[in-house]
């Protein structure tokens, strides 16, 4: 048994990492849990993916491949993190977003809605993705801007401030 938050439900260390895995979730055995990172409710981890330090994976979320999820980082609802990609910090990855390819995120973002950050992206420094917004290529989003809506920010474009 382990509270995940909303009281004690069943519950095992992770053979891989010693992390905590509700009996709800689903984590592969290549996969690596830390001791202080939690996947619960229904999310699932596997391939190669690692997670790690006090991250939380919940809900729907999905993480696979070789993507690595570290810090204080939350991936919750049907939020997908696969490939490459690495997201680490305070950073919250919600509802529908993914984060793919060799995007980075981390800081103290936040991606959500049906965002969509990949390719060799980088989101950081407390900004915001969200709606139907692309960040791909090697875009940068930092510096607090707020990207949402339908745009598609790609190439080697730099952006601090908002864009909707």
């Amino acid at each position: 048994m382990f509270d995940f938050g909303d009281g004690p439900v069943p519950a095992r260390r992770h053979r891989n990492g010693g992390g905590w895995v509700a009996d709800t979730a689903f984590v592969a055995d290549t996969a690596y849990v830390g001791p202080s990172a939690q996947v619960y409710e229904k999310a699932v981890v596997c391939n190669y993916a690692e997670i790690f330090g006090n991250a939380r994976i919940s809900g729907s979320a999905w993480v696979w491949d070789e993507a690595h999820v570290g810090g204080n980082v939350l991936v919750y609802g049907d939020a997908k993190v696969f490939q490459e990609a690495k997201v680490y910090g305070d950073a919250v990855i919600s509802d529908r977003a993914h984060i793919s390819g060799k995007a980075l995120v981390y800081g103290h973002t936040w991606i959500y809605g049906d965002a969509h950050v990949f390719d060799y992206a980088r989101v950081k420094d407390n900004a915001r993705v969200f709606g139907w917004a692309r960040v791909c290529g090697g875009a940068e989003i930092f510096d607090h801007a707020t990207v949402y809506g339908n745009v598609v920010v790609s190439g080697n474009a730099r952006v601090r401030k908002d864009l909707y």
